[in-house]
């Protein structure tokens, strides 16, 4: 009993050691990471970073690099071990997803938007061949229905006909409105008279049972046509959709065998350029040691692969004996120990050793180390952003993504991270927009898409003069859902989708921000891209995209204003215009964008926006029709959505902060 008491004791004992020990270890693991952060910032700041700070050694510059580098990064050996038995494994480093393909268009196999639409209407010109050689089969009951439905003259009516001229009496048969007195009172010309009257009746049935073969059988053939008319472009929807659905299939197995192989071949690259550059990794990594003798003498030696290097030292024992030992370098890991042969002995007499105290090795862990007291850091980051959301009223004329004016709801959500130092040099303005409204028109028609966008931007400046920054933008947008010209049962054919197209442009120039209202970048170096993702599905050369092609690239001067006006405290007017001038054609090939947006604060949860968008492009086309309705050109026009919202909405803007802790 009292045994285990003793051990009880002993283990609770040790426990709280091991948990104190622990402690001290994490704060001394603590202050040893606060060190290194400090210190590779010291040394970013002087070496890499700060450009008013000159190197009086040129070569060091790469040394510092290489030494955050490796403080930063894992070891050499750690990396080598790792990437060397991924090599094993047989990893895939890389994978790309078949609609990720670019040149898609010269894939042997992959069917193109321009030849669906020719097959679609081939589909269409053979199937109607085929139905004049062989009618649409009609049901019975259709014919039944077409007689017992045709607007006939009923027994007894067939005078309406005379009356409403559809026919008209012979001379023989006509029979005067007042009949004299002495027709009546002549009995044969009273007898002639009754006679006459007889034949009218029935030339009377005669024409009206003619009349009513006449009608019917045009009623019948009318409604036999409507039959068939609707039969065959149901058919023809059937046929059109289950080829398109076969295209779909097609060039999703076609790219993806292409992907697989594409895919293999990038990885047998990467795991050949991997094994090559650890080999030489491995090849140029070094490894200094010092070898030390009792009298504090000794030689440096350098551990590599594949290089010999020899090195002496002399061993001294407690009586100054000495024995000369050569090292050498056998590998990265692996020295080899060699006596020499010439051995000298110094020794005389015995000498007594000096007692060495080990005690003083021990550490005392007993009290626990000080605990740091944290505090708040401001940091140069800024987020927010705002969602509204509430029913619309929008307006479109020209739009070429879709759309149709109705009352709607619409979903609005806009996001900002923004960036800037502490002396005001260096500013990252990042910003993200999504607008989603959908709109059910009345009459019973499906629900339709009104809006929808989705547009990225990335600015990042450095400081040029006063106000004046250099600066680098990348803005993106395409949309996110289909848009169809309604009604979609009458053109099921989508005329955007997500990134069909997609729409991006970077820019480098000068920015001139004088405040956080107004905004004016202007960038005489511009790359413009416009891609269509699937060309099965959208036709690309809408979006001035040749036939044989996803997209295309286009170089130019480009020039974005962003002004934020408060008219009062609750009333605001956001204005965003870009304009892209194309080198090669700087006066037929105009892009300009315009928004206006003013906002109008109710109470700090409701408001209304009321926006109006204007978008010119050169090369979006739209058709130009004559009086037949027969399209005879393409033209590109002004684009014009506008909508009117009230609802809720909900801001953040806030500091980014992170918490410290005071050594």
């Amino acid at each position: 009993m009292f045994h285990f008491k003793k051990k009880s004791i002993f283990i609770v004992l040790f426990g709280a050691f091991l948990f104190q020990y622990s402690f001290a270890q994490e704060n001394v693991k603590n202050e040893d990471e606060k060190v290194l952060e400090n210190g590779i910032r010291i040394l970013r700041n002087y070496f890499l970073e700060d450009n008013n700070w000159h190197l009086t050694q040129s070569d060091v510059h790469s040394n510092i690099s290489g030494l955050i580098n490796f403080l930063e990064d894992k070891p050499i050996d750690s990396i080598l071990n790792n990437l060397n038995q991924a090599q094993q494994r047989d990893s895939i480093y890389v994978y790309r997803l078949p609609g990720n393909v670019k040149d898609s268009l010269q894939v042997p196999g992959y069917i193109s938007s321009a030849l669906v639409q020719q097959n679609v209407e081939k589909i269409a010109s053979d199937f109607r061949s085929e139905v004049e050689k062989n009618p649409i089969p009609v049901p019975e009951r259709v014919i039944d229905d077409a007689k017992r439905l045709a607007p006939v003259v009923p027994a007894g009516k067939g005078l309406d006909l005379f009356a409403d001229s559809v026919y008209s009496f012979p001379k023989q048969l006509i029979i005067p409105e007042v009949i004299p007195d002495s027709v009546l009172n002549s009995p044969e010309q009273f007898k002639k008279l009754v006679a006459i009257d007889s034949l009218r009746n029935v030339y009377v049935e005669q024409k009206r049972l003619a009349y009513n073969d006449s009608v019917t059988n045009e009623f019948v053939n009318k409604r036999v046509a409507d039959f068939r008319k609707l039969v065959f472009e149901e058919q023809l929807r059937f046929r059109t959709k289950r080829y398109k659905d076969e295209v779909t299939l097609n060039n999703y197995e076609v790219l993806n065998e292409y992907n697989n192989r594409e895919i293999a071949m990038v990885n047998d690259s990467i795991r050949t350029v991997i094994e090559v550059l650890t080999a030489y990794a491995d090849y140029i990594d070094t490894t200094s040691i010092r070898m030390k003798n009792l009298n504090g003498e000794g030689s440096d030696i350098v551990l590599q692969n594949n290089i010999e290097r020899f090195a002496r030292v002399w061993l001294k024992n407690e009586q100054k004996d000495s024995l000369q030992l050569l090292i050498k370098s056998t590998g990265k890991r692996e020295m080899q120990f060699l006596l020499n042969d010439g051995v000298t002995f110094s020794r005389f007499s015995t000498r007594q050793t000096k007692g060495f105290d080990f005690e003083t090795l021990k550490t005392d862990h007993s009290k626990f180390s000080k605990l740091g007291k944290s505090y708040e850091l401001e940091t140069p980051w800024v987020i927010g952003g705002d969602g509204n959301a509430g029913f619309t009223q929008t307006y479109f004329e020209n739009w070429k993504k879709g759309g149709q004016s109705a009352l709607s709801i619409l979903l609005v959500l806009k996001g900002f991270a923004n960036y800037n130092s502490a002396n005001g040099k260096k500013k990252w303005e990042n910003s993200a927009e999504i607008r989603n409204g959908w709109m059910k028109p009345g009459g019973g028609e499906e629900v339709r898409k009104n809006d929808d966008k989705f547009e990225f931007t990335s600015r990042f400046g450095l400081s040029a003069y006063k106000k004046w920054f250099y600066s680098t933008e990348l803005n993106f947008n395409t949309q996110f859902f289909r848009g169809y010209k309604y009604p979609k049962a009458n053109n099921p054919t989508p005329i955007s989708a997500f990134l069909g197209p997609s729409k991006t442009v970077f820019k480098v120039g000068m920015d001139y921000k004088p405040n956080n209202r107004f905004s004016m970048l202007l960038s005489p170096l511009s790359l413009k891209n416009v891609f269509v993702k699937d060309t099965a599905l959208i036709d690309q050369t809408k979006f001035g995209i040749d036939a044989d092609k996803r997209a295309f690239w286009e170089i130019g001067l480009n020039a974005d204003l962003k002004m934020n006006t408060k008219i009062t405290e609750d009333i605001t007017l956001m204005t965003k215009f870009k304009t892209f001038f194309n080198y090669n054609d700087p006066f037929n090939n105009l892009d300009i964008d315009l928004e206006n947006q003013l906002q109008v604060k109710f109470t700090d949860h409701m408001n209304m926006r009321i926006m109006l968008h204007l978008i010119y492009d050169d090369n979006v086309l739209f058709p130009i029709k004559d009086d037949a309705g027969k399209v005879v050109g393409h033209e590109a026009k002004l684009q014009l959505e506008e909508f009117i919202t009230i609802g809720f909405n909900y801001k953040i803007n806030k500091k980014v902060m992170k918490t410290r802790r005071i050594r």
